[in-house]
This record gives structure tokens, C-alpha cells and sequence, in this order.
């Protein structure tokens, strides 16, 4: 299976099973998190959700660029995949549990999680621009990092590793691989086990200060996704080769 869904206790483990190709973003992978979030939005039993991915290399790598190149992904669709607070409300917590690489879309996926526990080996980088993607997602960034970090971030599409994410906040905790889990186990229990209502109120007060720059992002990006450069970025990584820009 693409997605599995675990109740550990209070807390639902949601795990992308796609080690094998650093559990990318294929159309399999991104409808199975679409049940996992209405799964856990309605089970009453779960009061923290903790999404993270199989295997110690890659909580997940983004978009299945192969996959791209073959169906010539344009703008991708406002359901494309979940984004908690954007295309789907989620009002309990929840936490990234980064055990690898959190490139591109695997960044999305941490980025609009409440909390992040990550592995020390973990790294994360907005890989868009070396293949000539959009990232209106990013919009809220400047409002978790600083904004100097956020550009370089946007801009170069170099990673950080987990002890950089910490020191700018967009880590809350870094730990060796070993305790991720219990990591993250351990902070959703205390979360659980606190008022829910209190709790749900609690994270709605903190994203009343988050930027709702969402529509304006996605204007702004979709000409650089019906761009030529767009599909030459996905069809050069599929062909192993270096891409050539055109600026069009």
C-alpha cells in the first residue's frame, strides 16, 4: 500500500510506503493521503495525526517527476494533494515526523504540518527551481522562517540539514533516527492528553497571524508552471541530463 494508516494509542502514524523511490508523490501516494486525512478527521479515537515515511533516506522526495514528465503536468489542481489549512481543514494537531530527505512536495508536507520532529540526518530543501516548478505553497515560509531564510531557501533550492532547520524554527526537534518515532510519539501523547477544545483553539490562534496569501501565490506562480520550462525541467530529469532553460 502507497499509505498506511496506525492508531498508536491517541495518536494516528500516517507513513508513505514508497522508500523504494523516496516516497514520491505519485497519483497513488497523494489519493491515499487524501483518505488518511479524512480518515483521521473523522476518527474520533485519534487526536494527534504524525505523518512521516517508510525507511531511513527520505520522508518524501516530492512530486514524482517521471510521472510529471509523462502526463505533462501543467498547474497542478486545488485537490492535487492535501494541504492542511488550505484545501482541507484538519482542526486537531498535527506533526511531521521528518526521518530523511523533505524535498519539494515532501518540504509542502512538513511546512503544513503544526509541529516537526525531525532526524538529525534529515534535510530539507525547495527544490522547484532546479526543475522549473512552482511553489505557491511557500507563501506562508516567511511567516515560519525568516524571510532572508526563506529567499535563500526559494531561491538557490539547496538543502539544510535538521540542525539548520532547528536553529531557524522550522524544526522543534531534532533526535538521532533511532528515537524519531518515540519522539514523536511522546509529543503527540502530551498533546492528546490535554483539552481538545483547548487544544483545537490553541492552533487556530497561532495561524490567525499566518499570512493568507494563498491565491495570490498561486496567480503568481501559474505562468512558470504552463511555462516551457516547466516540462523541460521533469523531461530532462527523466532523461538524465542537465535541463535546458529557455525562459519561456
Amino acid at each position: 500500500m502507497s499509505i498506511t494508516y496506525e492508531l498508536d494509542g491517541a495518536v494516528a502514524w500516517v507513513t508513505i510506503g514508497r522508500p523504494e523511490a523516496r516516497n514520491a508523490l505519485s497519483a497513488a501516494v497523494r489519493e491515499g493521503l487524501w483518505a488518511a486525512t479524512h480518515r483521521f478527521n473523522a476518527d474520533d479515537d485519534a487526536k494527534v495525526l504524525v505523518l512521516t515515511g517508510a525507511g531511513d533516506q527520505a520522508f518524501c522526495a516530492g512530486g514524482d517527476l517521471k510521472e510529471m514528465a509523462a502526463t505533462g503536468l501543467e498547474v497542478p489542481g486545488p485537490d492535487f494533494l492535501p494541504i492542511f489549512g488550505r484545501n482541507v481543514d484538519v482542526p486537531k494537531l498535527t506533526i511531521a515526523a521528518v526521518n530523511g530527505v523533505a524535498y519539494a512536495g515532501g518540504f509542502l508536507l512538513a511546512q503544513m504540518c503544526d509541529l516537526v520532529v525531525a532526524a538529525d540526518h534529515a534535510r530539507f530543501a525547495i527544490t522547484e527551481v532546479k526543475v522549473g516548478r512552482g511553489t505557491p505553497w511557500a507563501a506562508p515560509l516567511p511567516w515560519l522562517v525568516p524571510p532572508r531564510v526563506a529567499m535563500e531557501l526559494l531561491v538557490t533550492g539547496d538543502p539544510i540539514d535538521a540542525a539548520r532547520a532547528l536553529e531557524v524554527g522550522l524544526a522543534n526537534r531534532v533526535v538521532p533516527l533511532v528515537d524519531l518515532r518515540a519522539t514523536a510519539q511522546a509529543l503527540g501523547e502530551r498533546v492528546a492528553a490535554n483539552a481538545p477544545l483547548s487544544v483545537a483553539a490553541a492552533k487556530r490562534t497561532v495561524l490567525l497571524s499566518a499570512p493568507h496569501v494563498w491565491d495570490a501565490a498561486e496567480e503568481l506562480w501559474e505562468p512558470v508552471y504552463r511555462s516551457d520550462d516547466a516540462q523541460e525541467g521533469p523531461r530532462a530529469f527523466r532523461e538524465k541530463r542537465a535541463p535546458n532553460w529557455q525562459g519561456r
